[in-house]
């Protein structure tokens, strides 16, 4: 377990550090509360010692800075007062400031090193709780079959980009693209293998998509979406070239498309630089997906297994 112990006094450093150590933890030593706040947005410990009276910053002021970096983050980290003042009055204003429990100086190291043993088991329950949330968070945004993104997480992404692309005055690309004659191939394959078909694509559209900032989502059925943040249109159709031209290569077979004996998609690509008097995020959301719509829908009308953005066509 990290500790972050704030406190001035010398002695009680030496004191505390000797028994948090004898106990099998780390210990990270801020000089003031100012420095613990800044020390705890650094090393994120699982428990905080908290000397009431510091420097620069109080540990009553300090607490209260560091709950609310806890509020935004949506954590929680315990905070134990430390404190040679045993009134009633002080520990009543350190729990209100935030803190969760109060220790007498000095420390006793035998109550110390049960405090330790309980905080300790709370920040296993904590972890394994944050690996629960996480686990159900995931599922809420990951598509049931193909385990990509799903449309939820698709339009959430889609606005926090258009976002960020304000903020950098950079450019954003979208690609909308389906399978070509899905429902045949369903239709004589069976849904079964509809599902691995779907899956395979979704997989490849994936793994070909490696940038941090790239997201591939199921949009609806046999479509897929692809957020390309930072990209211009030259650059999100050569993305969608390469999907589409690998994807044709993986030669899954479709004897029934009337374009190919393999499973083949369209693509369309939009593209945006976003500005502020543009309007509201959700119909600068909007207008790009229509345009990519349209730019698949294009791609359909020129005789599909092809890319189309606007003016500019990829075809093979």
């Amino acid at each position: 377990m990290k500790v972050l112990l704030a406190e001035d006094s010398r002695t009680n450093q030496i004191l505390v550090k000797a028994y948090i150590e004898d106990a099998g933890h780390e210990i990270v030593i801020a000089q003031d509360g100012q420095q613990a706040v800044e020390l705890f947005k650094d090393v994120q410990p699982d428990l905080v010692l908290m000397d009431m009276i510091m420097p620069v910053m109080d540990g009553i002021q300090s607490a209260i800075e560091i709950k609310k970096i806890c509020d935004r983050e949506d954590e929680w980290r315990p905070i134990i007062f430390l404190s040679a003042v045993s009134d009633a009055k002080d520990i009543v204003r350190a729990i209100e400031a935030g803190g969760d429990d109060y220790l007498i100086k000095p420390v006793d190291a035998v109550v110390l090193n049960a405090k330790l043993h309980a905080m300790e088991r709370i920040a296993e329950m904590r972890q394994k709780l944050k690996k629960a949330n996480r686990e159900l968070r995931m599922m809420a945004v990951r598509d049931g079959l193909t385990g990509i993104a799903n449309r939820r997480f698709f339009d959430e992404t889609l606005t926090k980009e258009i976002k960020r692309a304000i903020r950098l005055k950079t450019p954003l690309s979208l690609i909308i693209c389906d399978i070509d004659f899905f429902k045949p191939y369903n239709d004589n394959y069976g849904h079964q293998s509809g599902d691995d078909c779907l899956k395979v694509v979704a997989r490849t559209m994936a793994k070909l998509s490696q940038r941090p900032g790239d997201v591939v989502a199921r949009y609806g059925g046999e479509e897929f979406g692809i957020i390309l943040p930072e990209t211009t249109t030259e650059g999100a159709l050569l993305v969608a070239e390469t999907l589409r031209s690998t994807i044709e290569g993986l030669e899954l077979t479709h004897k029934f498309s009337a374009v190919s004996e393999y499973i083949t998609i369209s693509a369309g690509v939009a593209t945006i630089t976003p500005v502020i008097n543009m309007g509201e995020l959700e119909q600068m959301a909007k207008s790009l997906i229509e345009e990519a719509d349209i730019a698949l829908y294009n791609a359909k009308a020129q005789g599909r297994n092809q890319v189309v953005a606007e003016s500019h066509s990829l075809t093979p």
